[in-house]
């Protein structure tokens, strides 16, 4: 199959995306039939009005035609923003009709009803109605396998979304036709692509502790501290209530986790005493960690902003989240010598293997190893 690069390029004061591909016949006619394309005599390509939707327009218009490389649009080094992409994205869809928006209820319904997290009910009802979206004017219910197939390459790659999102994606598919729709669509023969092994991002001791200085209000210093101090997950933080810390046996109760799980963590004397200023100072009432209101819980998005002012004032130039500090914390106990049993009980992993990751980036045995390159 013949091969497209497509490319950004400025003409005649204009941002436009250049086609270059080896003379053939037959896809030449297909793309000048493409609309709003235009010959260049000075460029000698094709090219066409770099608008938003028109590298999903290339991959429609020239499916089974030629393999699409845009490589060339994507800079080295950029940021994604997940949640902006998958937004966009879906601007270019067809609008949810109320038949949609009913079945999504009952899937809702059916999660609720099985305890699902609020947060994934979210996430799969949210990638049921853009998969139904992109469906159009194909009914949901004559859906097939290749349809599922047709959404990864032709939605989720093309708008260059992550791995992630595209197996959560998939994932609510399979729920959705199994629970809701129960079709005859083979659902345990849609593959979900290989699951990327990437390495927890860990800090030094001594940024953790910059970071843990930085914060001025108490509030926000006994937030990122207790984080750290108990390897918790944004969402455990913000779900403590006061009556989860027993300063006497110097343990605290981490409710309804991961899992639907309850687990125990230990508190340094240190922790507690800080735990212990904040609550003379703040007297929090239900929530340990509250909002503006006292029966509102501190909100996900200002516990970012807090901890990314920390980092900028620590002189800290990495893209550090909340979640650095738990993978910090079960390394930094790792290479103080705790066994990794006690470190996935206090993590709260269901099995080792995800505990053991830590293994690969703690510092403990790999700074005894001696290069060779000494002995030269």
């Amino acid at each position: 199959m013949a091969t497209i690069t497509v490319e950004p390029v400025l003409h005649r004061d204009e941002w436009r995306l250049k086609l270059l591909f080896d003379y053939n016949k037959k896809l030449i006619e297909r793309v000048k039939d493409m609309e709003g394309v235009r010959w260049s005599a000075t460029m000698k390509c094709w090219h066409m009005a770099n608008s938003r939707g028109a590298l999903n327009h290339i991959f429609t218009h020239l499916k089974g035609y030629a393999f699409i490389d845009y490589s060339a649009l994507v800079k080295k080094g950029e940021k994604r923003d997940e949640k902006k992409d998958v937004t966009e994205a879906i601007k270019e869809l067809s609008p949810a009709t109320e038949n949609d928006n009913q079945l999504v209820k009952q899937m809702k319904g059916w999660m609720e009803h099985m305890r699902y997290s609020q947060s994934t009910i979210n996430t799969y009802c949210s990638a049921v109605l853009v998969f139904m979206r992109f469906l159009k004017p194909k009914a949901v219910k004559d859906a097939d396998n290749e349809d599922v197939v047709h959404f990864a390459s032709e939605y989720i790659l093309v708008h260059k979304l992550s791995a992630s999102y595209q197996n959560q994606a998939i994932n609510a598919i399979k729920l959705f036709f199994r629970e809701v729709i129960k079709s005859e669509m083979q659902v345990d023969k849609i593959d979900r692509p290989r699951r990327e092994h990437k390495l927890p991002n860990v800090l030094s001791r001594e940024e953790v502790k910059a970071i843990l200085q930085a914060p001025v209000n108490l509030k926000h210093k006994a937030m990122l501290s207790l984080i750290y101090a108990c390897g918790l997950r944004r969402g455990e933080l913000l779900n403590l209530k006061p009556q989860d810390i027993d300063s006497k046996r110097g343990l605290l109760i981490v409710r309804n986790a991961k899992g639907k799980k309850d687990r125990v963590v230990p508190l340094s004397d240190k922790i507690i005493k800080l735990l212990r200023e904040y609550y003379l100072v703040c007297r929090p009432k239900y929530w340990l960690f509250e909002g503006q209101r006292s029966e509102e819980k501190y909100s996900e998005e200002s516990i970012a902003k807090v901890l990314r002012k920390s980092v900028r004032k620590a002189n800290i130039t990495k893209p550090v989240t909340l979640h650095w500090l738990r993978h910090s914390f079960a390394t930094h106990l790792l290479e103080g010598g705790t066994d990794l049993r006690y470190i996935q009980e206090i993590l709260g992993h269901k099995s080792s293997r995800t505990t053991e990751i830590y293994t690969h980036v703690s510092t403990k045995e790999l700074q005894k190893i001696k290069s060779p390159f000494d002995d030269l």
